[in-house]
């Protein structure tokens, strides 16, 4: 029979247990605003820290890093907020019309199995329809759209509320979480290093490379006169954070669209911006702003990104490789352990030159 000491500390594990799951579940619905606050606090920390040198006030100088993040953030969502709402109907009803418009009759006269598979797709599938359906949801769903706007803005708020609090009082709460890891102090500095290198290689690197080529593709379809550009320039954005795919799966399309109107200079413009300019800003700052901080082999990434969206949401973008990380870092603190180097050196290794191994596979752009 287990001694009441025993019975005690059973008793302290299994409330300890109980008491960190219900604190996962209060946290739950702040996530988001947790992780981009958190993520937001990396990687300002060192402009920050200039901040509080010459302000000597750590309150103000929170406040001054603050505002200024929150203006440099919140305005240019409010500017994109504002045209996707706009071109999100008129797109879809741009491409019905060019759908009800379209001769298939055209391009496949000359090709009779083609003709009966362009007339069974008309028949059966009906894009035209499908567009059109399309369009009269997009347009019901303004109200939901405004209950969405309105929580984005509320958990806006709150992401910049969190992140005062973790650059004012980053210190004390680094030496909290090393007091209370169960990890010894070299270790612990360890496992955060890779965290934070990892979500720098992630904003700095894949997010801000992402929306440069997003931009710039968006710029190139409205010079060209394509519709919905700001659209159009978000999906590139979006699919350029995804490893493996890239801005290409949009522009593609595009200028292949641009050549069947007849547009051939058009098509022949977007091809060499896409596949010279949008492409090679990825080859050129990836480097240059990651370097060897994300150490993640293609498909690691993958299921990084793709499955942290699909688990946690848009903060899953981060969550995802960070969890990776620092889940590859504690497997190399236990092979230190079990090898009996247990003071072993525990510190990132530094390439001599940045490897995008890590990041896409050939074809990514």
């Amino acid at each position: 029979m287990p001694d009441m000491k025993q019975m005690r500390l059973l008793g302290i594990v299994a409330a300890t247990a109980i008491g960190l799951y219900v604190c996962y579940l209060l946290a739950l619905p702040f996530l988001p605003a947790l992780t981009w606050a958190l993520v937001l606090a990396i990687v300002l920390y060192p402009a920050h820290r200039r901040v509080e040198e010459r302000l000597r006030n750590q309150n103000l100088a929170a406040l001054t890093s603050v505002s200024i993040a929150a203006v440099a953030v919140g305005l240019p969502l409010i500017f994109v907020a504002q045209q996707l709402v706009r071109e999100a109907v008129n797109g879809a009803t741009y491409l019905e019309e060019v759908i009800r418009g379209w001769n298939t009759d055209t391009f496949v006269s000359g090709y009779p199995r083609l003709s009966a598979v362009a007339q069974w797709i008309e028949n059966q599938l009906d894009p035209a329809g499908t567009v059109a359906a399309f369009v009269q949801w997009l347009t019901g769903q303004s109200t939901s759209l405004l209950r969405g706007s309105i929580n984005q803005a509320v958990m806006f708020v709150l992401t910049f509320y969190l992140l005062f609090y973790f650059l004012r009082d980053r210190e004390s709460a680094l030496r909290g979480i090393e007091r209370l890891s169960p990890l010894r102090a070299p270790e612990t500095a360890y496992m955060l290093s890779r965290l934070a290198e990892t979500v720098h290689a992630i904003l700095i690197g894949t997010v801000f490379v992402a929306a440069v080529q997003g931009t710039l593709g968006g710029l190139m379809f409205w010079w060209l006169g394509l519709p919905t550009p700001v659209f159009w320039g978000l999906a590139m954005g979006l699919l350029a954070i995804v490893p493996v795919l890239g801005a290409f799966v949009v522009w593609v399309p595009a200028a292949i669209y641009l050549a069947l109107e007849g547009s051939w200079a058009s098509a022949a413009i977007l091809t060499i911006w896409g596949g010279g300019v949008v492409a090679g800003i990825d080859n050129l700052l990836y480097p240059m702003l990651v370097g060897s901080r994300l150490r993640l082999h293609t498909v690691m990434a993958f299921i990084g990104a793709v499955g942290g969206i699909l688990l946690f949401g848009a903060s899953g973008l981060v969550l995802g490789p960070a969890v990776i990380a620092v889940t590859i870092s504690l497997i190399d603190i236990l092979k230190k352990r079990l090898n009996g180097q247990p003071g072993a050196e525990l510190t990132p290794k530094q390439d001599t030159k940045p490897s995008r191994q890590s990041r896409a596979a050939p074809g990514r752009e």
